[in-house]
């Protein structure tokens, strides 16, 4: 077992461009940032003038107060949700409806969720029915049988045989295959990523493409507007296009007060002439692939598969694609049977295939029914990685029942955070899963970022979404449902392998927390829907 994979090792920064150009990077959220500021202090203006008026301005304020609370409380939404919001409003009354209005209730936002809806729909109707493959998984699992026909009928992403399935249990792994992969590309690249940051990774990958234009080769590219708001220059769309890559930004950050900005593109997804495809949490960014040291150790994982699965991750891309540009063409053109021919891996292989996609914008949260069924149906075990523990009651129920039943219960975490309020707030969940016998760990030598579940070395997951309110309810979303693939035995593998350089969480050392810290957490956990 090498250190490097265990992460005793990190290899730090020496690219130049670290800094590159870091000016011009910033430019757009500055003006952004700047222009939503001074929309906040205008309204304090008027709240100063309103002043004048306490006995109007309170009466009102109160009344869209009580009005909001009670539009809230009558919402199909989440729960802790709807508690973080009401508790808001209570707590300020004379400001706490308004901006539940402004923000929650913004009118671009729900024109944006209809619009994306629709397209939704119209791209999962190109999906193939899959009925006598889910039979054929009845035939072995009952267990795996209802899980998959949750995605297929309730998701509308079918499953899949002939698809081989290879695991990188780090981020390089990962990116020295996507390398290969993208060199052999002959027809067309898509690429759909939450982050792009300029270093070796990007410049690399980015010479590849432009070599692939030159050779005829159709490149596409979606990111997320916000998610690179501090690493893309305004420039960059235009500098893409001049080089022959077609590329959107997904959900342009406006300079305007507006909860549309929490529907990110969290997705990372490679397609390649349609028959490979790449997905995981792995961003194209030089701390994802520890050239760049940030938080430690970056232990992140990633998915490569052939054959006929790739269909449902080249749909997705092309649903977003659509959203942003509103452009039509023939879907069929980009299935993996087009190119199949071209294909140097075996994909008559063993174990079931079923990528899925999950949206902010229907009534269904894929995402954290796939997490519920895995660990409602898991006999032995269940083994965990994620960036982020913030998960709702259903979620805690159904690790604690699960832990309760006598089902080894494992959860990796982080050992150094990125984001130090939200890992206050995981933190939080600590005591009530530890006492009903979790078993919690934090990766020592840094950060974690891979987001898998594994269950009984029979069913597994690896995918973009995180045990958090953001991944489970406000982001677009993908990963990869396996069954009794081979690969599974290889994220089993890791996972054993990464326990060796974590530390457990115990009873004991959360009977040590200080007080204020305990409250300090408690009080964030009430508000975790809103960070």
């Amino acid at each position: 077992m090498s250190d490097r994979r265990l992460g005793k090792k990190v290899k730090k920064s020496n690219i130049g461009s670290k800094n590159r150009g870091r000016t011009l990077f910033l430019s757009k959220l500055a003006v952004v940032s700047t222009l939503i500021i001074l929309q906040i202090a205008i309204l304090f203006v008027i709240y100063g003038i309103m002043r004048s008026y306490v006995i109007y301005w309170r009466t009102g304020a109160t009344l869209v107060s009580v009005w909001a609370v009670l539009y809230i409380t009558n919402r199909q939404d989440n729960p802790a949700y709807k508690l973080a919001w009401v508790t808001m409003i209570l707590a300020f009354p004379l400001v706490g409806g308004l901006l539940y209005i402004m923000l929650a209730g913004n009118k671009t936002r729900m024109k944006f969720i209809r619009k994306a809806a629709r397209n939704n729909v119209e791209g999962i109707g190109y999906l193939p029915d899959d009925t006598a493959i889910r039979e054929e998984i009845r035939s072995i699992s009952q267990s795996a049988a209802v899980q998959s026909h949750y995605i297929s009928t309730a998701a509308g992403y079918p499953v899949y045989k002939n698809t081989s399935v290879r695991y990188f249990y780090l981020g390089e792994n990962n990116y020295e295959v996507l390398k290969q992969e993208l060199r052999a590309a002959k027809h067309f690249i898509f690429m759909e990523y939450f982050i792009i940051k300029q270093g070796e990774m990007w410049d690399t990958i980015l010479s590849i493409l432009t070599e692939k234009v030159k050779e005829g080769v159709e490149v596409r590219l979606i990111y997320d507007d916000f998610g690179c708001a501090m690493s893309v220059p305004s420039r960059f769309n235009k500098e893409m296009e001049a080089l022959g890559i077609r590329v959107v930004s997904f959900n342009r950050v406006l300079p305007i007060l507006s909860l549309r900005y929490n529907n990110r593109d969290h997705r990372k997804i490679t397609i390649i002439d349609g028959h490979t495809g790449f997905t995981g949490g792995i961003n194209l960014a030089d701390e994802y692939i520890n050239r760049e040291e940030r938080f430690g150790h970056w232990k992140d994982t990633g998915i490569m598969i052939k054959g006929d699965a790739v269909w449902n991750l080249t749909v997705m891309f092309l649903q977003n694609w659509k959203l942003e540009t509103g452009e039509r063409w023939d879907y069929k053109k980009y299935i993996p049977s087009v190119y199949a021919n071209e294909l140097t891996t075996d994909t008559n292989v063993r174990g079931y295939v079923q990528p899925y996609g999950d949206t902010p914008v229907d009534d269904e949260i894929v995402g954290e029914n796939i997490y519920l069924n895995m660990i409602n149906k898991a006999k032995h075990y269940v083994y965990i990685t994620t960036p982020y523990l913030i998960v709702d009651n259903e979620i805690v129920t159904a690790l604690t029942l699960a832990a309760k039943s006598g089902i080894d219960v494992r959860i990796i975490t982080p050992g150094i955070p990125d984001k130090k309020m939200v890992y206050m707030v995981t933190q939080s969940y600590y005591p009530e899963l530890v006492k009903a016998g979790v078993k919690i760990y934090q990766y020592t030598p840094g950060f974690i970022h891979a987001k898998t579940v594994i269950v009984d070395d029979r069913i597994a997951t690896v995918g973009t979404v995180n045990f958090d309110y953001r991944s489970l309810y406000l982001h677009f979303e993908c990963g990869v449902w396996m069954f009794d693939t081979d690969t599974i035995k290889d994220m089993r593998e890791d996972f054993v392998e990464t326990l060796q350089v974590c530390d457990e969480v115990t009873a004991d050392e959360l009977l040590n927390v200080s007080k204020w810290r305990i409250y300090a957490r408690s009080l964030l956990r009430l508000f975790a829907p809103l960070l």
